[in-house]
């Protein structure tokens, strides 16, 4: 499946697009809300996995809801050196299906990741994310499919 256009801001107001990864492996994954404990141990995860993910060619950018300066103080608290992205709106979350009834029915950010070929197509989905080393999950995956 084609991964969907995107045009965000990252934590310094810089727009970033899906066309601008084109010919890079990229792992895009949406998270719920900055400094929450899940997210948190999310983000650290890729954050460890994150050097050995960029040897295998593979960037790493993360999608929620919160502002740029939210998402600055998230990176910055946490030494996190990949690139956050603020969807406000919501539009770019829903059209990765990152959208949904989460527990006891309340709707909200799915936590989700993608890996994106070079091609710029959705080759591995990961629904239900389990935060405690999701980066190193990511990196097998990521060197299967490129073996």
């Amino acid at each position: 499946m084609k991964a969907p256009s995107f045009a965000l801001p990252d934590a310094t107001g810089t727009i970033h697009t899906l066309q601008e990864y084109a010919g890079q492996w990229l792992v895009l994954y949406f998270y719920p809300k900055d400094e929450t404990p899940g997210c948190t141990i999310e983000a650290c995860s890729l954050r460890d996995a994150r050097d050995d993910l960029a040897d295998a060619g593979a960037v790493v950018v993360g999608i929620s809801k919160d502002t740029p300066e939210s998402h600055r103080a998230f990176a910055t608290a946490h030494d996190l050196r990949f690139t956050l992205l603020s969807d406000e709106s919501g539009t770019t979350i829903a059209a990765y299906g990152a959208w949904g009834k989460k527990m006891f029915g309340v709707e909200g950010i799915l936590r989700k990741t993608m890996i994106i070929n070079p091609a710029g197509e959705i080759v591995k989905t990961y629904g239900r994310v389990t935060p405690l080393g999701h980066g190193e999950q990511v990196l097998a995956e990521l060197r299967r499919l490129q073996s």
